[in-house]
């Protein structure tokens, strides 16, 4: 039995064409259209869990910009 999306992926979907593949993805999203689900939280809380993410992101792309060389 698949148990994950990622092995549906794996054993399943990526064994489609490209062109089923979007047919795919056009019937998944227009069924969540359809059914009217709010998966964007619009709160204007954030988390510790949103702040750790930030914080992540923006030390990752900081250090892409700025060489080990480089002063800032």
């Amino acid at each position: 039995m698949l148990t994950t999306v990622r092995e549906v992926y794996d054993r399943v979907l990526s064994t489609l064409s490209p062109k089923d593949r979007l047919r795919l993805a056009t019937l998944i999203l227009n069924d969540l259209v359809q059914q009217n689900l709010s998966v964007v939280d619009e709160s204007e809380t954030w988390t510790e869990e949103d702040k750790l993410d930030i914080t992540t992101f923006s030390l990752q792309y900081a250090a892409t910009i700025f060489s080990e060389n480089e002063e800032i």
